[in-house]
């Protein structure tokens, strides 16, 4: 039974081993929302390319990220991505073409990613391509609407911090669609 409302639309990013799938589908199943999976976007040429530890270019990323936009535009109700999400570019380019869409990046230590991912098994991204995404990774800026947390937290615990910031971030959001409609409502009457 869900207990809050996911507005708006969710992805939880971060490098290879962070535990973007997990967080994502506790959210999901928690909001009732759908899922939806960025490495299920990739083309089988950059699953190759990913498998054989060759980091992928923009030009390979663009439409993976068009395909994640597209999925979850298709969606009737809000849905909660995993997605790697590494550059201001990619979330620029998801934010454009996803209405309000706001990102939880999971951080840490590359210690405990390089531990993650030597315990994975049955994933094409390996360890192989966790420096080359460190590299490249920008962190959430300021002005980005989205939360970091600690992925070294236990997923109760991350959880509950992400549920109170939607919470806080639909709170925000309510206050301002009825103070533009205050406002609207008064210019009407003047």
């Amino acid at each position: 039974m869900t207990t809050s409302r996911v507005n708006p639309p969710i992805v939880v990013m971060g490098v290879c081993g962070s535990g973007k799938t997990t967080l994502a589908k506790a959210l999901s199943a928690h909001f009732g929302a759908v899922f939806v999976e960025a490495d299920d976007h990739h083309t089988p040429q950059a699953k190759a390319k990913m498998s054989s530890n060759v980091p992928l270019t923009d030009d390979d990323r663009l439409p993976w990220l068009d395909g994640i936009a597209r999925e979850m535009n298709r969606l009737s109700s809000p849905a909660i991505a995993a997605c790697s999400a590494l550059k201001r570019s990619y979330r620029d380019h998801l934010r454009a073409r996803v209405e309000g869409l706001t990102f939880l990046h999971l951080a840490g230590s590359r210690e405990l990613l390089a531990q993650r991912l030597a315990a994975r098994k049955g994933h094409f991204v390996g360890a192989g391509l966790l420096d080359s995404q460190l590299e490249i990774l920008q962190p959430l800026s300021n002005d980005e609407p989205g939360l970091a947390l600690d992925f070294s937290d236990p997923l109760d615990a991350l959880t509950s911090r992400a549920l109170r910031f939607v919470a806080a971030s639909n709170a925000a959001s309510n206050e301002a669609i009825a103070l533009n409609a205050h406002r609207d409502l008064h210019r009407k009457h003047m």
